[in-house]
């Protein structure tokens, strides 16, 4: 019995057409127009689905990327970002938020987005034991918010902001004070808690500042400057449970007297006087 082969071409075909039926599915959301992408974006957004929302904004913004509604699909693309949370997607949120303002500088969504990339730089504020440069970067970014826009909504928001960065930075220097002045290098702490007390006038705990400033200056016998911070701390902060620990201020040790020097003999002061009149004009 012969056996049927299939012609080369045939099977070929064949093969091609399977092949096809399995490869990936186009992306239903590319055959979207901008603004239909946008709509259903905004959809999933009010049912907080972050993840799900983020591809239809994007798209409506590859779109249209100059038009109002691809400039607004941008904008809420780095909101979900920031709305779902967590430090990749804060990074993101800042990323995405810096774009819009490098492409549409003049938007009137300027202020909001840049109130954004401070509140994306101070949500990754590291523990004020920790290094503290992205705070400082989310306080010069509420700063400059205010500067360029200090008469919109959000500038008094950004100063309440800032308080709270400042209690962070505020509170790491506090904690390298104290560390200085556990391992016993006092001049050390004494310049840590001198700059708190100058650069941050707000700082809430001042009492324990003052407390650490005056124990610091004590161990160094340098008894003015303690009862002075001591001093500072029962009237600023009364109720403060570190007047209860205030110790006994030590004073400076006193210097030993010289020995009284011994009266010159007779030839030596008139040699000594001679030699200074020799010496005048």
């Amino acid at each position: 019995m012969k056996r049927a082969y299939l012609p080369l071409t045939a099977v070929l075909l064949t093969l091609l057409a399977v092949s096809c039926k399995s490869g990936p599915k186009e992306d239903p959301i590319l055959r979207l127009a901008a603004a239909e992408s946008l709509t259903q974006g905004k959809e999933m957004l009010a049912k907080k689905k972050y993840e799900r929302a983020r591809p239809y904004f994007t798209h409506a913004f590859e779109v249209e990327p100059n038009s109002a509604i691809g400039r607004e699909g941008l904008l809420l693309a780095a909101d979900t970002y920031y709305l779902q949370g967590g430090s990749g997607n804060y990074v993101q949120s800042e990323a995405k938020y810096r774009d819009y303002l490098n492409r549409f500088p003049t938007s009137g969504q300027a202020p909001y987005v840049q109130f954004q990339i401070a509140n994306s730089l101070a949500k990754r504020m590291e523990k004020p034991d920790r290094d503290q440069a992205g705070t400082r970067k989310a306080m010069e970014a509420y700063q400059e918010l205010i500067r360029l826009y200090p008469t919109s909504e959000y500038a008094q928001q950004a100063q309440e902001q800032i308080k709270l960065v400042q209690a962070n930075l505020a509170e790491h220097e506090f904690q390298i004070g104290r560390f200085y002045l556990r391992y016993g290098l006092p001049p050390a702490a004494v310049e840590r808690f001198d700059y708190l007390l100058k650069t941050f006038p707000d700082y809430p705990d001042k009492g324990k500042v003052y407390y650490h400033l005056g124990v610091a200056h004590n161990t160094m016998r340098q008894a003015e400057e303690a009862r002075k911070a001591f001093d500072h701390l029962r009237a600023e902060a009364p109720d403060s449970p570190w007047v209860a620990q205030i110790p006994e201020v030590k004073d400076e040790p006193k210097k030993a007297a010289e020995p009284a020097k011994e009266p010159a003999k007779d030839g030596a002061a008139k040699t000594e006087a001679s030699k200074d009149g020799a010496n005048r004009p």
